[in-house]
C-alpha cells in the first residue's frame, strides 16, 4: 500500500485526496479551500465515508497563504499516514511535456517558463510544489499536464493560422481537461470493455466553472473546445470562452485598457456572470430565471453553445456513438442537459425525460442511436494514479 497526497490547485481553489493505493484504491480524505483571495471561502474535508471532518469559513488572500493552511492542517492530524508520493496537477504542459513527469528543479524551470501559457494557474501550482517540498522533504513530487490528454490530435486541429515565427513560440490548440477525459474513458472502458470504447465516437461534456468537450475516436482525442488557453471555447461561468480577437483590439485601442485588466474580464468577469450580471452559479441563474430577463439569455447562451459544439465535435468524429456529461452542471443539472439535447434528435440523441430528471447513470431512450451518459469525474484520483505508477517505476 503507497499513500499519494493529490493537489489540484485552480484559479480560486485547492482541491486535495490522500488515497492509499495497492490491490485496491481507498480515499483516506478528500478536501478543499475555495475562493482564494476574496470573501465566502471554505475549507472542508471528508473522511473515507463521506462524513464531514471539518468545514469552516476561511478567507486566505492568495495561494501561499492556502497551502499553509492546507499542510498545517495535514501534519497536525496525529494518525494520519503521510504520503509516500505528492501528484499535482499542471493545467499546461506546452508542446514538450506528454506524460507525466517526476518533479526536479530542470522540470520546475522548464514550467516557470511555460507559465505565461497559463497565468492564471500554472504560478498557483508551483506555488503548492514548493511549498510541498518545504514541508514534505524528500518525498516525490509528479507533475501530471491536463494538456498531455489532447497531444493526439492531429496537426491540422492543433494550428492556429498565424504567422511561423508566432506558432514557433508554442502558439497552438492544446486543450484542457484531460485528466478529466483520462478519467472518464477508464470508467467507460470498465462498463463496455475496451474493445467497445476502442470503437466509439464518443464526445466527453466536461460542464462545471470550466466547460469544455472533447471529441474521442480509438481512444483518443482527436479535437477539443478549449485551445491555447484554457478561456477558449465554451461561454463558462466567468470566461468567455471563444471570442472574436478585434475586440481585444477595440478595448486595447478604442478604449485604452491594459492587457492586466483585459486579461481579468476575460478569465473573472465574463461568461455566465458578464452576461447575467448577477451570478457565475448556473444553479441561481435558474432560479432566477423567470423573472430575470438577463439571467435567461446567460443560460440560454451556455446552452445554445454547448448544442453548437456538439454539432461540430460530431462532424470532426464522423457521427457519434455516445455523449457523456460530467462536471458540477453536467452532473447535476437536468434542466440543462435537457436544453443542450432539445433539437440534437438528428444526431441520434434521445433523451428520456424521467431519466434526465433523475439524473440515471444513462439518461438516453433505449431507442436512441446514441447512449448518453451522466459520469462522475475525479481528477484527484487519475492524478494519484499517475503519481503511483511513476512511485513503482522509481522503486524498481
Amino acid at each position: 500500500m503507497r499513500y499519494i497526497l493529490s493537489i489540484n490547485t485552480g484559479s480560486s481553489s485547492i482541491k486535495f485526496s490522500l488515497y492509499g493505493i495497492g490491490e485496491v484504491e481507498n480515499v483516506i480524505f478528500s478536501g478543499s479551500l475555495t475562493r482564494i483571495g476574496s470573501k465566502g471561502g471554505c475549507f472542508s474535508v471528508r473522511d473515507t465515508k463521506g462524513r464531514v471532518v471539518v468545514e469552516e469559513p476561511i478567507a486566505v488572500p492568495g495561494h501561499e497563504n492556502a497551502c499553509i493552511h492546507v499542510f498545517s492542517w495535514l501534519l497536525a492530524r496525529s494518525g494520519m499516514p503521510m504520503p509516500d508520493a505528492i501528484g499535482h496537477r499542471m493545467v499546461h504542459g506546452g508542446p514538450e511535456f506528454t506524460t507525466p513527469e517526476i518533479l526536479t528543479p530542470a522540470l520546475i524551470e522548464s514550467l516557470e517558463q511555460l507559465s505565461p501559457f497559463a497565468p492564471e494557474h500554472l504560478p498557483h501550482a508551483l506555488k503548492a510544489v514548493k511549498h510541498a517540498g518545504n514541508q514534505l522533504p524528500g518525498v516525490l513530487q509528479v507533475a501530471c499536464f491536463d494538456t498531455a490528454f489532447h497531444h493526439t490530435m492531429p496537426s491540422v486541429a492543433r494550428l492556429y493560422p498565424l504567422p511561423g515565427v508566432i506558432r514557433n513560440q508554442g502558439v497552438q490548440r492544446y486543450g484542457f481537461h484531460g485528466l478529466s477525459c483520462e478519467y472518464l474513458l477508464g470508467d467507460l472502458e470498465r462498463l463496455e470493455g475496451r474493445s467497445e470504447v476502442l470503437q466509439e465516437k464518443i464526445i466527453l461534456a466536461h460542464l462545471g466553472h470550466g466547460a469544455s468537450m472533447t471529441a474521442v475516436l480509438h481512444g483518443e482525442s482527436v479535437d477539443t473546445t478549449m485551445g491555447f488557453s484554457p478561456a477558449g471555447g465554451l461561454v463558462m461561468s466567468t470566461r468567455t470562452g471563444d471570442l472574436d480577437p478585434g475586440v481585444i483590439l477595440f478595448l486595447l485601442e478604442q478604449d485604452g485598457l491594459s492587457p492586466e485588466v483585459i486579461k481579468d474580464m476575460v478569465n473573472r468577469r465574463s461568461g455566465l456572470l458578464g452576461v447575467s450580471g448577477r451570478s457565475n452559479d448556473m444553479r441561481d441563474l435558474l432560479d432566477m430565471e423567470q423573472n430575470d430577463a438577463a439571467a435567461h439569455q446567460a443560460i440560454e447562451l451556455f446552452c445554445y453553445q454547448a448544442k453548437k459544439h456538439i454539432g461540430a465535435l460530431t462532424t470532426t468524429l464522423g457521427g457519434l456513438d455516445a455523449l457523456v456529461f460530467t462536471g458540477g452542471i453536467g452532473e447535476h443539472s437536468a434542466a440543462i442537459r435537457k436544453r443542450i439535447c432539445s433539437g440534437l434528435e438528428f444526431l441520434g440523441i434521445h433523451i428520456d425525460e424521467r431519466k434526465n430528471s433523475l439524473n440515471m447513470p444513462v439518461i438516453s431512450q433505449e431507442t436512441g442511436h446514441v447512449i448518453v451518459r451522466i459520469m462522475k469525474t475525479n481528477e484527484e484520483l487519475m492524478i494519484a494514479r499517475h503519481t503511483y505508477a511513476l512511485l513503482n517505476e522509481k522503486k524498481r
